[in-house]
């Protein structure tokens, strides 16, 4: 992997700019593709490709200061799309495909949207929302026929449709107080807000990456994540924008594990359900593995808790940690893919400490990081080699932080977005006189400046008694303690005790039944076997271990199917909806205080 060389376009005031400097420095480099390389594009073809587009929508009407709705899965098409909408000056963002038609109208509606580039799939979805639309005017189809109503084109009549057109005087025209995207928050308590991006502000978001990882020339990742996510957006769209990278598409979420050795990415980072996941799967193959490999990992991970303690490991403990490394530990990387990754990353949720852990026991130093949509999605980072684990590291580079009276964690810098979009109130909640960002996260700061995020303020539990509580490091130790519980929610707020709602893990249950011979069982019907439920409950006595008294779970009950992304119970992006599962589970809760 070569080293790094100078990248111009990490100095450009603007993200288009940035395009046209990477496409300058890296012209043949392959920019985007899929997995098969059914799809190919190099720097240079990508460009000839936003620029047909650019063409063909400002044919449309579309111009600087428009908005442009994308619901797209992770395909090459996004990147075209988006850096096409970009390109002329408009703000390019990206709708949830969760969402259902209401909440496509309220997105779409209050980024006033002129343009939407949908799958033919979120068509139907699109077409019962823009009965609520005025604002917008066409719907451009990616895939397939359109399908006859008004408004509606195809996507191969719109790119290339002025062969004419001249790109440069359109994104030379951009400022880095144009707004470049939006990002809709994921609505846990309340509708999703509009946080405005700027160029300035997704620019110094990449000087924090490349501050913190110095991405090598050449460098790999994997798009994967919704690029309504913020995530999404910095790590597999404008970082390899600037760094010149290559993003493999991977169109569904689910197989992201089996395109991890075929790209072996430079830099990987995922939500913990992810990396749950992974070591629930890892630590199933090496339990069959014989009493050695046990060794090996017991002793890796007793070096890694004696290390970020600062104690000196025994030679004993060093040996066999050596020697698993050497047997077993680098093959496991290999084989994972991410023997080439020099920096793993986890965030946008708390991970249990055993998960990573465990990963730092056979060698990959995964590091927790936080970031807000209203940050960019940056903000702390432990950095490659200097993890602490339990924390999410210092603040970046740029970001200013401190703790209020009350512990909750302000930022300041350009990373820090410049409003929510037609909320000026809610701005105002958010940023102070003085530019602090209250980020509403209950923080700690430890004697080297590494931050802890302890919970969200509002998600605070205060008990009968008066004693105030995390649930989510509650739920990250009910996790941690067992692959069993794929979900899980702590209720406790002026109760007498704590009490949880579980899901089964839709993977792991099921393999665990097998071996228990209660095989053919859907999630609703195993939530009922007295096998799974002795096994969450070792998972809850196990996590329970590792709280004080006060914070840990009296009762449980398993709720039988699953919680899916964008679902009754969780955000798009995975967290908890407190409120609505308050509701939607009351009767069971209430029959646990009973």
């Amino acid at each position: 992997m070569g080293l790094t060389k100078e990248r111009r376009a990490v100095g450009a005031q603007t993200m288009t700019e940035a395009f046209r400097l990477t496409v300058e420095d890296n012209p043949d480099r392959v920019a985007v593709r899929t997995k098969d390389d059914e799809v190919s594009l190099t720097w240079s073809q990508l460009r000839d490709r936003v620029d047909a587009l650019a063409g063909g929508l400002a044919r449309l009407g579309v111009g600087r200061g428009d908005t442009v709705a994308l619901m797209l899965g992770n395909r090459p098409e996004f990147h075209i799309a988006d850096l096409a909408a970009m390109t002329l000056g408009a703000t390019p963002f990206s709708i949830y495909p969760t969402f259902t038609a209401d909440q496509t109208a309220f997105v779409a509606g209050d980024a006033g949207a002129k343009l939407a580039i949908v799958e033919e799939q979120y068509l139907g979805r699109f077409e019962v929302a823009r009965m609520k639309l005025p604002a917008l005017e066409t719907v451009v189809v990616v895939d397939g026929a359109p399908a006859g109503t008004g408004g509606t084109v195809a996507w191969d009549d719109v790119e290339g449709a002025d062969p004419a057109f001249d790109a440069e005087p359109h994104w030379r025209a951009a400022g880095p107080e144009d707004v470049l995207t939006l990002i809709y928050t994921s609505g846990t308590t309340g509708p999703p807000k509009g946080v405005q991006l700027v160029h300035r502000n997704i620019m110094a978001a990449v000087k924090v990456a490349d501050d913190v990882i110095e991405f090598p020339d050449a460098a790999r990742v994997i798009s994967w994540l919704p690029a309504a996510h913020v995530a999404e957006r910095n790590a597999h769209h404008y970082l390899p924008i600037v760094f010149g990278m290559t993003v493999t598409c991977c169109p569904n979420p689910r197989e992201i594990v089996a395109f991890l050795p075929t790209v072996k990415p430079t830099w990987f980072f995922a939500v913990p359900r992810i990396f749950e996941k992974l070591k629930a799967g890892l630590e199933g193959h090496l339990s069959t593995q014989g009493e050695q490999t046990v060794a090996w990992l017991q002793a890796g991970r007793r070096k890694v808790e004696l290390e970020q303690a600062g104690e000196p490991v025994p030679e004993d403990v060093a040996a066999t940690a050596a020697e698993g490394e050497q047997k077993l530990f680098s093959g496991l990387r290999a084989m994972l893919g991410l023997d080439e990754a020099i920096s793993v990353n986890v965030g946008a949720a708390p991970t249990p400490r055993d998960v990573v852990v465990f990963f730092h026991a056979i060698g990959l130093q995964l590091g927790e990081l936080w970031g807000m949509s209203e940050t960019c999605g940056v903000g702390a980072v432990n950095p490659p080699g200097q993890v602490r684990i339990g924390t999410v590291g210092p603040p970046s580079l740029g970001v200013e932080t401190r703790l209020a009276d009350d512990g909750e964690l302000l930022v300041r810098g350009d990373v820090v977005m410049t409003g929510y979009r037609n909320q000026p109130d809610k701005t105002a909640e958010a940023l102070d006189a003085d530019g602090w960002l209250h980020t509403g996260d209950i923080a700690e700061v430890d004697d080297a400046g590494y931050i802890r995020i302890v919970d969200r303020k509002k998600e605070i539990i205060i008990n009968a008694a008066g004693k105030n509580m995390s649930p989510a490091n509650i739920e990250s130790a009910l996790k941690g303690a067992g692959p069993i519980i794929g979900h899980v929610a702590v209720i406790g707020d002026a109760r007498p005790f704590n009490t949880a709602l579980v899901v089964l893990d839709s993977d792991f249950a099921p393999a665990f039944a097998a071996q228990q011979g209660i095989e053919g069982r859907t999630l609703e019907e195993l939530a009922g076997e007295e096998a799974v439920q002795a096994a969450v409950q070792a998972a809850v006595d196990k996590g329970n271990a590792e709280l004080a008294r006060v914070e840990q779970v009296k009762k449980f009950t398993i709720v039988p199917g699953d919680w899916l992304p964008g679902g009754d119970e969780l955000t798009p992006t995975m967290k908890l909806k407190r409120k609505p599962i308050a509701e939607k589970y009351a009767d069971v809760i209430e029959a646990m205080y009973r």
